[in-house]
């Protein structure tokens, strides 16, 4: 019987050289190891997918790292991606099937950046390309030439929704998050509800909650910010791995 719960997390495909390679960033594997207690497990983003389901059957959580890759618009909208953008169709065929598989299963997913993207499109919703290029939304992105110290450190508030979960979790209604992202949320997908936003008005946190008491929602936080990045030393960034981690150790515990 093992004592702590596994945690999946999406790996992106990535060309190195002549060979396609499976890769997670190592902040996200530390910081669901440090932050959450748990055994972090990659999976790989294979093209055509292994038996989705059957992996998901074998952990007790999901985590949905962020990327330098951004979803294919097409799975959206019917607008064109434009020149330059870097997509990655094997993660995308993967992680927004796992959305959806992880609910029916009622596996905790904890989602950062480019997954709470994922989220959002999985289940409906529709995504702004470039957030910069908008009226009346600042530039979210970050400066390349900084080091990334100075990258994910905090950069803008976020308003938490009253009686939200985060709001809970920091003890307060505005925090600080760091901002790494050139897209953004346009329409939100049914059945998910906005935990913060951006002083723009931006979606800066989402969580599921279909709205029936009689069939409780499991555990789905998605932010658009980059909170495994230190996680230990940010208390509220390491509040929101705890949360996620409380709910994979519950699920761990009812498989036994």
């Amino acid at each position: 019987m093992r004592s702590s719960p596994l945690v999946g997390l999406p790996s992106d495909r990535k060309q190195i050289g002549p060979h396609p390679f499976h890769a997670v960033g190592e902040k996200y594997i530390r910081a669901v190891v440090d932050g959450a207690g748990c055994l972090p497990v990659l999976l790989p983003s294979l093209s055509p997918p292994l038996a989705l389901g059957e992996l998901l059957d074998q952990l007790d959580g999901l985590v949905l790292p962020g990327a330098h890759s951004n979803i294919e618009p097409r799975h959206y909208s019917r607008e064109a991606s434009y020149a330059g953008n870097v997509h990655d169709p094997a993660r995308d065929e993967n992680t927004l099937a796992l959305v959806r598989l992880a609910i029916v299963r009622g596996l905790p997913v904890l989602a950062l950046c480019r997954g709470m993207q994922e989220v959002n499109v999985a289940l409906g919703g529709t995504l702004h390309q470039k957030v910069h290029e908008l009226i009346g939304f600042a530039d979210h992105r970050e400066n390349p030439e900084d080091p990334q110290g100075v990258q994910y450190a905090p950069a803008h508030p976020v308003e938490l929704a009253p009686g939200g979960w985060l709001e809970r979790i920091a003890g307060a209604r505005e925090v600080s998050v760091n901002s790494l992202h050139g897209q953004g949320i346009r329409d939100l997908a049914p059945g998910l509800v906005v935990e913060a936003t951006a002083p723009d008005g931006l979606i800066e946190a989402v969580r599921l909650d279909r709205g029936n008491p009689d069939a409780p929602d499991p555990f789905l936080l998605a932010v658009q910010w980059h909170p495994e990045w230190r996680v230990t030393e940010n208390p509220f960034y390491l509040g929101i791995f705890q949360a996620f981690a409380a709910a994979c150790r519950h699920r761990s515990q009812n498989r036994r």
